[in-house]
């Protein structure tokens, strides 16, 4: 089969300042390792889809960085999306361009550029027994995360009946439960929706006909104009557009070390730390100190006796919390003058 890699990376991060900035994003960061987060998504995938095979959709102030960073992927598959529009119009209009540069049989692999993956190979085959099952029953099929601890922040997949080994009917999606739901159905076998989506293009644009009127009717008009399909497009993520409104979907369950970081304190869970439990990145010196996560640009760090912070520095600025207060930093950004905040 043909495959293609489909590339979510647009957004800035607002929590990750301060070095997530409008030019600088989230993506752009070395969060986990010394490689920007797109640089090794990229990466990682090369094995499964060659840089001709591999689609980036990202905001269209973004695309010159892009390019900066993965030179190898030829600039017109660097597409830049005019305004948000939800998944649903990203992945949309990413399956049109595929059919129309190759055919509707054409497996399409969407995965998101800020993901921790904690495990390559296991990843990959993941996606590629699932590229297998979308090919066998024509179905779109989402590879559901198996869980490493009850966590509210995700959303989360009831597997139905199964359909052949390992590949299982929805039987439902559901939102971020509160912790204690999420416990439970940790325990009855639910799995984390990671929004890794794994289709043949053909069968994705029938459901999207068939399915969503917020992309669709934009779709159809658009032809080949990007700029025509996203100002008359409707806002609507992927889940609620399409796969929670067809019966054709499927998911198969991996356990790859994923990790959806959104803050500060999550690298806490994916950098590797010393033997004290400090996850550091840059020129830091940790004495008499625990489980701290330290981002040093540009400066020296230097911690003594204190545990579970947050320390992240830049040239001008040093952003000092804990790890359970870094999942909230949109509240401290509203309350900083503007000549503070906008210094990242």
């Amino acid at each position: 089969m043909s495959r293609w890699v489909v590339v979510l990376a647009g957004g800035v991060g607002s929590r990750f300042w301060p070095l997530s900035t409008p030019t600088r994003p989230k993506q752009f960061l070395p969060l986990i390792d010394e490689a920007p987060l797109l640089v090794g998504t990229v990466a990682r995938l090369e094995p499964l889809a060659d840089p001709a095979h591999t689609l980036i959709l990202t905001n269209a102030s973004l695309v010159d960085g892009v390019r900066a960073l993965v030179p190898a992927i030829p600039a017109d598959n660097i597409i830049a999306e005019p305004k948000p529009a939800g998944t649903a119009a990203a992945l949309a209009w990413a399956a049109k361009e595929i059919a129309r540069r190759d055919d509707d049989s054409a497996i399409m692999m969407s995965v998101h550029a800020d993901w921790a993956i904690g495990q390559p190979q296991p990843f990959r085959d993941a996606l590629v027994r699932a590229a297998e099952a979308a090919d066998r029953h024509a179905a779109l099929v989402t590879v559901g995360v198996v869980p490493a601890r009850p966590d509210p922040g995700f959303g989360y997949i009831r597997p139905g009946e199964a359909v052949e080994a390992g590949v299982f009917a929805v039987g439902q999606f559901v939102e971020k439960p509160d912790r204690d739901r999420a416990a439970r159905m940790v325990a009855d076998g639910y799995l984390w929706n990671s929004g890794i989506f794994v289709w043949r293009v053909g069968d994705f644009l029938r459901e999207v006909s068939a399915h969503t009127p917020e992309v669709a009717p934009a779709l159809a008009a658009a032809g080949d104009d990007i700029e025509r399909f996203f100002s008359s497009v409707q806002s609507v993520s992927v889940d609620v557009g399409v796969l929670e409104r067809t019966s054709r979907v499927l998911v198969i369950p991996g356990d790859f070390g994923w990790d959806d970081v959104g803050t500060w304190g999550a690298l806490h869970r994916v950098r590797r730390h010393d033997e004290a439990g400090n996850a550091c990145s840059g020129s830091v010196f940790a004495v008499a100190s625990r489980d701290n996560v330290v981002h040093a640009e540009g400066s020296d760090v230097v911690l003594y006796g204190v545990s579970d912070l947050v320390v992240v520095t830049r040239p001008g600025l040093a952003l000092i919390t804990t790890r359970e207060q870094a999942a909230d930093l949109k509240s401290l950004l509203a309350a900083l003058p503007a000549s503070v905040r906008e210094l990242a």
